[in-house]
């Protein structure tokens, strides 16, 4: 049962998206232009950081909606999204994308400067500045996002078949539209 009224019959954040459009525009401007605007990162490598973040935050909503969107546009799909959600470590990923999803992992772990280690395992796997930039600034914008769904309680779909909707909408139409 949500923290405050729901008036929409709408899932996690999109409930609270159409119920407070004032915030909402805002956070799907930011989500827009971090998914979906330049980056040396692929879009789907960009939902995959956010999969990533929000699994690792328990918010299944987020991390499910993020991996079917990552799951379309990545080579690997849903079977590639599974393995980053349940054992990072044996993943079939790049070694620059796994050296970005652990910079992610530190971001979402705690509010401190990433590990020099981090940064430079990264490098040593080909991460530019904009990787590196794109990588903490997604990881830390989900860790708001999570908190906000997860904080006040937000229900999950119930009807089948809703990530997979969700992921087609995202890939197709973004997040300007997303609600």
């Amino acid at each position: 049962m949500p923290h405050i009224t729901i008036t929409s019959d709408l899932p996690g954040i999109r409930g609270l998206m159409t119920d407070h459009p004032e915030s909402a525009a805002p956070l799907n401007a930011v989500a827009d232009a971090l998914l979906r605007g330049p980056s040396p990162l692929s879009r789907g490598e960009r939902e995959l950081i956010a999969t990533y973040v929000s699994e690792l935050n328990r918010t299944r909503f987020c991390s499910d909606t993020h991996g079917a969107a990552a799951a379309a546009q990545l080579d690997g799909g849903a079977d590639l999204v599974k393995a980053v959600q349940t054992d990072v470590r044996s993943a079939s990923l790049s070694p620059l994308l796994r050296a970005l999803l652990n910079v992610a992992a530190e971001v979402q772990a705690q509010a401190a400067p990433v590990a020099d280690e981090t940064i430079a395992a990264a490098r040593a796997e080909g991460a530019t500045d904009g990787h590196i930039h794109d990588t903490v600034l997604i990881a830390a914008a989900f860790c708001m996002y999570n908190r906000y769904v997860s904080g006040l309680a937000t229900a999950l779909p119930t009807e089948p078949g809703y990530y997979e909707e969700a992921g087609r909408r995202i890939t197709s139409h973004g997040y300007a539209r997303a609600v």
